[in-house]
């Protein structure tokens, strides 16, 4: 079973719940990536910052971007979850980001299993702070690494929607070899 392409996900429920497979756990300083090839995860290096990543980190199966990754998403969660968990998430915004592979949005999602989270609904139920150190890592996770990161303002939550629509049917488009 490979996570990028065998995990289902259910268009129809986008605003309600969608699986997200964990490749960071909240807290860790260790940067894991899928490889794309044989499913697995792989060390991509050590935060070279004095950063942790603030939530789970992971990536939205059958989803395809314009930095030829699958679409990125932070969970937001009471506890670290394991790498290679599928997770039950719910969406409430996207934080555009770009570095030096040009735009790289990362939806802002909580665990729909955490009852810490059943209210969060949108990005106005997410507290400010939590924002603020979403901000605040992605601004400072490569500074010694030499390399830019530009972190935009939170998009809402319909067109955080339209973005994970769009990243499907890249997919769907890069599966069907209509992309280079």
């Amino acid at each position: 079973m490979h996570p990028w392409h065998d995990v289902y996900i259910d268009e129809s429920l986008l605003s309600t719940a969608f699986p997200v497979v964990i490749e960071v756990p909240k807290g860790s300083r260790n940067k894991y990536e899928l490889d794309k090839e044989t499913g697995l995860l792989r060390l991509d290096r050590v935060l070279y910052s004095a950063v942790h990543y603030p939530a789970n980190y992971g990536f939205i199966p059958r989803s395809f971007c314009d930095d030829d990754d699958p679409l990125d998403c932070l969970v937001l969660s009471q506890e670290p979850v394991h790498p290679l968990t599928i997770v039950e998430a719910r969406p409430v915004a996207c934080m555009r980001m770009r570095d030096d592979k040009g735009i790289d949005d990362k939806v802002i999602a909580v665990n729909a299993r955490d009852p810490y989270y059943e209210d969060v609904r949108d990005l106005a139920d997410v507290q400010k702070h939590t924002l603020r150190e979403m901000k605040r890592f992605f601004e400072d996770y490569k500074i010694l690494e030499n390399k830019q990161v530009i972190v935009d303002d939170f998009i809402g939550l319909d067109e955080t929607l339209q973005i994970l629509r769009e990243s499907l049917s890249l997919y769907r488009k890069l599966r069907r070899g209509e992309l280079k």
